[in-house]
């Protein structure tokens, strides 16, 4: 079997671009990934086109020595938006050698450990306040509404749910100076009065799930280490699944964690193992997020190993479309080590048509995917008729 044509979809999915790889070969096998980036879709699809004389031609069953092809053709240039670049290729590559076989890629690294996989409601509150428009829903207006809200995940049999710094108002938005740009954006310092609001908003939800619903916090880049430590203590009578902070210093996550009783997750920028071997080493988070779309099947597959062996739990990182999420489906098939998984449940009504399945989800849980390769399709031409073009992303 050979490789004869590598080619890149990238989809408007709201505010933000889903990247697609589709790897044709000779035999009629074809194969789909995943690698999208919110912010530099069009260098991760560069990425897969200068990666193309590498790979055309050769045998695409054989994933990992065309990984090692790729990180070589990168070297210079290793992580970011290459290391996407190379995981949507990845990805695709395991999707044909699964269904060249006519099994799972779950039952391609093993088998099942388990038959299901518990969800968190991601984003929740977040896009109702910044991406109405794309979701045709109704804004959130004041707490009442956030309150409404949380009772409504729970109505729909979630147990789980994950916020950002939202202010609901006529004009509602989400605060996200970390993806900013702009004078007076960089500093990643609180207020008093941020800081009230953040906890209002975590307490309104919490007195509307009730104390057995798990309740994330997403702080992204949006603050350095000192904010972090005070919002975390602020936050402890409300009894969080984690706090979680993107920063790429091991040693500053460590001090978070020890400041507090709020547990700690972080993680999701790091790519490969040897990024993520200093915080494990320093115990420096309580989970870790890892993400298929940015380091590949197998690549997360050996981070959420290695996890393991320092006893530390894993829940990927899934901010994209239905193909994203049974890919990171698949991988809590085949971790022992996994704490829960993301899942955006508001998004842009044309998410269920670009993929030939939707993921199976009865009261928060869902099913392992079965089906060859991913369990999943893209429809081509539903990618088609949403095209990303030069829009920008945005939060």
């Amino acid at each position: 079997m050979k490789i004869t044509e590598i080619k890149t979809f990238v989809v408007d999915a709201g505010w933000r671009p889903w990247v697609f790889v589709k790897i044709e070969t000779d035999e009629g096998v074809t194969g789909y990934g995943e690698c999208s980036d919110g912010k530099n879709p069009w260098g991760v699809v560069g990425v897969v086109n200068d990666l193309k004389p590498l790979l055309v031609g050769q045998d695409p069953r054989a994933f990992e020595m065309r990984f090692w092809d790729m990180i070589r053709g990168t070297r210079q240039s290793p992580g970011g938006i290459a290391a996407k670049g190379i995981a949507g290729v990845e990805l695709a590559l395991l999707d044909i050698k699964a269904r060249a076989l006519g099994i799972s890629v779950v039952e391609l690294f093993g088998g099942p450990l388990r038959e299901e996989v518990r969800l968190y409601w991601s984003h929740c509150g977040t896009t109702r306040t910044a991406h109405c428009r794309h979701v045709q829903c109704e804004p959130l207006r004041n707490l009442s509404d956030v309150g409404a809200l949380g009772r409504e995940v729970v109505e729909k049999g979630y147990t789980a749910l994950k916020t950002n710094i939202i202010f609901p108002g006529d004009a509602p938005f989400a605060y996200f100076p970390g993806f900013a740009s702009g004078p007076g954006t960089t500093d990643q310092a609180i207020t008093p009065q941020l800081l009230d609001h953040i906890v209002s908003i975590i307490a309104t939800f919490r007195e509307a799930v009730g104390p057995h619903i798990d309740i994330n916090l997403d702080l992204n880049f949006n603050f350095k280490p000192e904010a972090c430590r005070r919002i975390a203590r602020a936050l402890e009578p409300y009894n969080l699944l984690w706090l979680e902070i993107d920063m790429y210093d091991p040693q500053s996550i460590r001090d978070i964690k020890d400041s507090t009783s709020t547990p700690i997750c972080t993680g999701e920028n790091l790519i490969y193992m040897r990024e993520f071997i200093p915080y494990f080493e320093l115990r420096a988070a309580d989970v870790f997020m890892v993400d298929v779309p940015w380091n590949g099947f197998s690549q997360a597959k050996k981070i959420g190993d290695l996890a393991e062996t320092y006893q530390l739990n894993v829940a990927p990182h899934n901010y994209y479309s239905h193909l994203a999420t049974f890919m990171s489906a698949s991988l809590c098939g085949v971790l022992p080590n996994v704490r829960i998984m993301e899942a955006d449940i508001d998004d842009v009504p044309w998410r269920d048509d670009v993929t030939t399945h939707a993921p199976e989800v009865v009261n928060g849980h869902m099913k392992i995917p079965t089906g060859p390769g991913w369990g999943t399709e893209l429809r081509e031409e539903e990618l088609l008729r949403h095209p990303w073009g030069d829009k920008k992303s945005m939060w």
